[in-house]
């Protein structure tokens, strides 16, 4: 990247689209889904966990967290038949379908710089990981219904970050070359999918990434709250 007057490095070339990734990103989730997590566990005769080493699990889909969740019990998916892993993950899901939006808030100065950004022009879209049946009902709690052109969640198509496809895939429905685009996240899912897809990387430091730092998957820029991301973007 070339720099700014400042010292700063400036996103080269001109950039249309911003691709945000969900939990951890835009809305911090943990708490609900530890909550789905522990009735999951409750409802398995199992014991429960900790939010925090629950959050450490979260990035890779529903089916992923409860795989982890199992094996946290010495339960994993080599143990446990394929069959009790789906219907671990159902109960799960129906637990969490109960709580998505009961203690999950959204990051401070989210839901501001997201109308500030589309005011100066951006295209928004959304690439989670989360399953597309509770994304309307999130978006809708916030009021960001309207707010992004495109959302993609963990089972829209057949893969998901860290592969790279969903944000070729959201370029490509919205006619946006990946050169122009931007992925923001907290995981090295969400970083990793961008640098595959040759889309710039910007990251945030307060989600979730297996309790590893973020700055360690090398994005272009990493930055300590959204304020400081959106003053970045309207630069």
């Amino acid at each position: 990247m070339t720099q700014t007057s400042d010292g700063t490095p400036a996103m080269a070339g001109q950039k249309s689209l911003i691709i945000f990734d969900l939990d951890g990103t835009l809305i911090d989730s943990a708490v609900d889904l530890a909550a789905a997590v522990n009735r999951m566990y409750g409802k398995l005769n199992l014991p429960t966990m900790p939010i925090d080493t629950i959050k450490s699990w979260v990035g890779n889909g529903s089916v992923k967290l409860v795989e982890r969740a199992l094996a946290a019990h010495q339960q994993t998916a080599q143990q446990v038949d394929s069959q009790a892993l789906s219907a671990a993950h159902e109960i799960f899901l129906a637990e969490y379908a109960k709580c998505s939006t009961e203690q999950t808030q959204a990051y401070e100065g989210v839901s501001a710089g997201l109308t500030a950004l589309a005011d100066a022009g951006y295209t928004l879209a959304i690439c989670t990981n989360k399953p597309t049946r509770y994304l309307p009902e999130i978006l809708a709690h916030f009021g960001w219904s309207d707010s992004f052109a495109i959302v993609i969640g963990g089972d829209s198509l057949a893969v998901k970050k860290p592969n790279p496809e969903p944000l070729l895939y959201i370029c490509q429905q919205l006619g946006i070359l990946p050169k122009q685009a931007v992925m923001v996240g907290d995981s090295k899912n969400d970083i990793l999918a961008a640098q595959a897809a040759n889309i710039t990387t910007l990251a945030l430091r307060y989600g979730y990434n297996y309790g590893e730092p973020i700055d360690n998957t090398n994005p272009d820029m990493a930055f300590d709250d959204f304020n400081q991301l959106t003053a970045y973007l309207l630069r």
